[in-house]
């Protein structure tokens, strides 16, 4: 395995898996691009998080809206996607939308102009605001794939989801490291969550036992420059 704190390695290729026969390219800052329908999918932007907690007396920077969508705009920038789906809970509450930043909402509603958007509902968002453009689905089916926000049991053949946080901890000379990762046994894919405040859930959790059973399956370790695919063999419950 790469050395993941000293030797990441310099690579020209973006890393890729396959599920159900698409090629999906992982992105080291944590989102999947289907390039044959240039499609820009994430999970969990959980937009507004640090204004909630801020209502309730956790007092934390109040810029991870504005964090989040610039790391969007970034690989918007960079790919220039057809379509973005974004896999529920992108607002961190139902009131999000009423506690944006008057200047954060003009860019994301800027974003989301002149793409065909896609907000899958999530848990925290089951109405996501309209206000944003795009369309609201529960779960969007295109080719062999399933787009939606929470993973269901096995089997889930072609299924990308978010709503887990995923994270995986390897230890590497005697260090422990611990990233977001991608979860995938090569017929879903779990997603890490994207927002700048999000946490992550280890893969070796309870939570993951009907989802991935056994150990047939990798986390794919966000890096700076790429994403590392780990046994899960090799990894560490936290």
């Amino acid at each position: 395995m790469y050395d993941l704190i000293e030797k990441e390695p310099r690579i020209e290729t973006q890393p890729s898996l396959r599920v159900c026969g698409v090629t999906l390219g992982l992105m080291p800052e944590g989102a999947g691009w289907w390039a044959d329908e240039r499609l820009l999918v994430v999970a969990d932007l959980h937009l507004e998080k640090g204004s909630a907690f801020a209502a309730r007396g956790i007092v934390l920077p109040p810029y991870d809206t504005r964090a989040t969508l610039a790391r969007l705009e970034a690989l918007i920038e960079k790919l220039k996607p057809r379509t973005i789906v974004a896999l529920g809970d992108s607002f961190h509450d139902r009131a999000a939308a009423s506690r944006m930043d008057a200047s954060d909402a003009a860019h994301l509603t800027r974003l989301a102009k002149n793409l065909d958007w896609v907000w899958i509902a999530g848990n925290h968002d089951p109405v996501p605001p309209r206000e944003f453009g795009g369309t609201v689905m529960e779960e969007l089916n295109l080719g062999p794939l399933t787009f939606r926000h929470e993973p269901r049991g096995a089997p889930s053949t072609g299924e990308i989801a978010g709503h887990l946080h995923p994270c995986a901890a390897v230890r590497v000379r005697g260090r422990r490291l611990r990233r977001r990762c991608f979860a995938s046994d090569g017929t879903r894919v779990i997603l890490p969550a994207f927002g700048a405040y999000a946490g992550g859930l280890n893969v070796l959790d309870a939570a993951y036992e009907n989802l991935l059973p056994g150990f047939d399956f990798h986390a794919w370790m966000m890096g700076a420059r790429t994403v590392i695919p780990v046994s899960a063999r090799r990894l560490e419950g936290d």
